[in-house]
């Protein structure tokens, strides 16, 4: 049974009063509007449309864009706020804060005035759900490597090739793909270019939607481009500079990741804490025993040392330092930590924790896949040995 539990969060300086009333409306609406279905989006494998219409239309979608175009101009707090709040929920949740936070950013920050105004209205409104594809089923993180091309014919693209894992692959009508335009580039990252295609648009299609071990309600697809033809206009940015500009979203891509495997860490030691208090053997409760507090007090501490972490890097990132070698150093040690603490949350639970009723049952599937997601674990240690000088 889902629920919605109390957070460790302590020592939030940048959270001022705007962000506090947007936190508590945001809560407000997920207890309404979330909670009580999810569960039952959890067992059918997908988020309904209806739900992202309804977040869009409370404005919780995208709150930095610009006026203009719908949005809030709001800053980058409210995005770490509604990944926190969609992240107490459920990690079934997280397509809507990658849209909103990592995907839609693209066509802001790289998008022609056309671009914008034809497509960020509809991604504030949840009338536009966005996908960016980059994985295929042979090339994860060496990106550089990836197959599918766009080769230009006349004013068109023509776009050939398949993607997999894509978040928010069943839902998108809006695709931000990377394609190689160049096949012949030294190196082969400067041939790689971003290009947004509509999920109408003649040869795309869409595999099966995958059925995973955790995050069941987030929709993962399989896409297809077979001679799918898009107009020179739908490049994003300019052609060859896509792998750049991958490269310069990662860092805020990494801390929202980073933020949801802490989130969820936060979420299992409620869970557990709650549970010990209540749960009784041999006459008193077993958090009483000294084994469990032992393992409660190891667990606080790391949990309260990824919130530390984070929160640093949230404040560096808002000034505009660069924080590459330390989001890589949060993203692999806190969703490792978060991966570790499940096993030690579920056994406290002890039989209860195997059953699906049971939150606890649900983190500990869901969390499996935070050190894989924005970069494994061990690429972050690349970096953060090449930033050291090895």
């Amino acid at each position: 049974m889902v629920g919605m539990v109390a957070s460790h969060k302590t020592g939030q300086s940048y959270l001022k009063e705007e962000h506090l009333l947007f936190r508590d409306s945001l809560r407000k609406f997920l207890e309404k509007e979330a909670v009580p279905h999810f569960d039952e989006w959890e067992k059918e494998g997908i988020i309904p449309r209806a739900f992202w219409k309804k977040v869009g239309d409370n404005g919780f979608l995208c709150p930095w864009v610009e006026e203009q175009y719908g949005g809030l101009d709001a800053d980058f707090i409210f995005s770490i706020i509604q990944t926190e709040e969609f992240g107490r929920v459920g990690a079934g949740l997280s397509g809507i804060p990658l849209h909103s936070n990592i995907i839609v950013p693209y066509i802001a920050a790289y998008g022609t005035d056309a671009q914008k105004e034809k497509y960020l209205p509809g991604c504030v409104s949840g009338d536009i759900i966005t996908a960016v594809a980059m994985t295929e089923p042979k090339v994860g993180s060496d990106l550089a490597s990836i197959g599918t091309t766009a080769v230009k014919d006349g004013d068109h693209y023509v776009i050939n090739g398949q993607k997999t894992f894509i978040s928010n692959g069943i839902h998108s009508d809006l695709i931000i793909v990377a394609c190689k335009t160049d096949p012949t580039a030294s190196p082969a990252h400067r041939g790689i270019s971003l290009i947004l295609v509509e999920q109408n648009t003649p040869g795309f299609s869409r595999g099966r939607k995958l059925e995973k071990v955790g995050m069941r309600s987030q929709d993962t697809a399989e896409l297809f481009f077979e001679d799918v033809r898009v107009p020179v206009n739908n490049l994003l940015g300019e052609e060859g500079k896509g792998f750049y500009y991958l490269m310069n979203k990662l860092q805020q891509e990494r801390i929202i990741s980073v933020l949801r495997a802490q989130v969820m860490a936060e979420k299992m030691l409620d869970l557990t804490l709650q549970y010990v208090k209540e749960r009784k053997a041999f006459g008193q409760p077993i958090g009483s025993f000294q084994n469990t507090q032992f393992k409660l007090a190891e667990m606080a501490t790391e949990v309260q040392l990824g919130r530390t972490f984070i929160d640093d890097l949230i404040v560096k990132h808002m000034n505009g330092e660069e924080v590459v070698t330390a989001v890589s150093m949060a993203k692999w040690w806190i969703s490792d930590m978060a991966r570790k603490i499940a096993p030690e949350c579920m056994q406290l639970h002890g039989g209860y924790g195997f059953m699906e009723e049971y939150e606890i049952a649900r983190c500990y599937r869901d969390i499996a896949a935070n050190p894989i997601f924005a970069g494994s674990n061990e690429i972050m240690k690349v970096i953060i040995a090449k930033n050291l000088g090895l």
